[in-house]
């Protein structure tokens, strides 16, 4: 019979990293006993390193990628390596706007094997409350607050295969080049495909690093849409996404993982595209970029509801104030000094919940409310848009 010395020397496990020191420190307990007062605090410890509740960036440089579009290259402000994430999770950025604290998600566009810093890849928002700051305000040097890295939009192995298409619509293209960075890095024999639709042609981010890639890696296959205006030389699809255009693109389409970013509008159409090929649901990941900016034109809007109508928004006995209809309550809450802790801003997180008391809102099909929330009456303020006057509580 082994002993076990002889058993920690035989064992297969042992080549398993780490194994022998457990044994060892096994048999150290089994010999001494402890109360694990040495190691209070180390899970907590670790936690907080892997997924900090913040972190403080620096802003080290700024690119310029389009005319709309810029990168910023955010390191720690304390030296040391940022927390690690999946390609295609986002951080909460967290400003201060005219006296309004709120924050906006931005995917992280640089390659999850590079922890020296984070890229944010920004583009404008026609009517944007924090993008136009962040493009036009923010400085070399200055810092910024941040969540840690966070969401489920990323691949996984063990479900999604190696066979993938990504749909990346504007600067929905941010998580795809963080994964394909990820994926050209990897000795998994991935097949990457990027479907990239954009409105113009001199305002297409990362183009000529992605036609690069495409031409430098077999496995790696770039396919260009544009939706507007178009010069001679443009060698890409004009015009929308169909689905004759996308059966010819797609070999065994049953088979593969897909990804969709972009806007409200283009996530929809994608998936419903997908979904008419006989795609399962399953199959498909959908990253929204916050909420739906024109709630009034998707199904379940009341009928002759204007977005610029105003309603009342009431907080206990002593507060209340006046938003429109058509503006997330998260925002109004914001605006009018009320901080709610929130990170995807888009539905799907579900840390922005307040309770609705009285009155109705609009929650569209990417508020992904749980079954309990709605029985008793908790809504995602990120993606509720007040209907009527509402009486909420935080």
């Amino acid at each position: 019979m082994l002993d076990n010395n002889q058993t920690s020397k035989t064992n297969i496990l042992n080549s398993v990293v780490g194994y022998s020191d457990a044994v060892l420190k096994k048999e150290d307990l089994e010999k001494n006993g402890t109360n694990f007062s040495e190691a209070k605090g180390f899970v907590k410890e670790t936690i907080g390193k892997l997924h900090p509740k913040r972190i403080q960036l620096r802003v080290e440089s700024i690119r310029i990628d389009t005319a709309s579009t810029k990168t910023l290259v955010m390191v720690p402000v304390h030296g040391k390596n940022l927390p690690p994430f999946q390609a295609g999770q986002y951080i909460n950025l967290f400003v201060s706007i005219g006296g309004v604290l709120t924050a906006r998600p931005y995917s992280i566009s640089s390659s999850p094997k590079i922890l020296k810093s984070y890229e944010l890849t920004i583009k404008r928002k026609e009517d944007g409350f924090v993008s136009p700051y962040l493009l036009d305000e923010i400085k070399v040097g200055q810092q910024l607050e941040s969540s840690g890295p966070m969401g489920s939009f990323h691949h996984n192995p063990l479900f999604h295969g190696y066979d993938l298409v990504f749909f990346a619509g504007g600067s929905g293209i941010a998580p795809a080049i963080s994964m394909l960075k990820s994926f050209l890095s990897s000795p998994e024999p991935f097949r990457f495909h990027i479907i990239y639709s954009n409105s113009y042609e001199h305002d297409v981010i990362f183009i000529d690093e992605l036609r690069k890639l495409a031409s430098d890696h077999d496995n790696f296959t770039l396919t260009e849409f544009l939706t507007r205006e178009v010069s001679p030389t443009y060698k890409g699809y004009r015009g929308r996404l169909d689905k004759s255009i996308l059966q010819t693109l797609l070999q065994n389409p049953l088979a593969k993982m897909y990804y969709v970013c972009g806007p409200t509008p283009f996530n929809l159409h994608c998936a419903n595209l997908l979904l008419s090929l006989g795609v399962k649901f399953s199959r498909v990941l959908i990253e929204s970029n916050g909420p739906p900016p024109n709630p009034e034109l998707m199904d379940g809007w009341p009928d002759s509801l204007h977005p610029t109508k105003e309603v009342n928004v009431k907080l206990g006995d002593h507060f209340s104030f006046q938003t429109k209809v058509g503006e997330p309550l998260l925002n109004s809450l914001e605006r009018n000094g009320i901080f709610k802790e929130n990170a995807c801003r888009s539905g799907e997180c579900s840390l922005c919940r307040v309770k609705l008391k009285t009155g109705k809102v609009f929650s569209p099909e990417e508020a992904k409310i749980r079954k309990s929330d709605r029985k008793f009456g908790w809504i995602h303020s990120c993606v509720a848009f007040p209907i009527t006057d509402v009486e909420i509580q935080l």
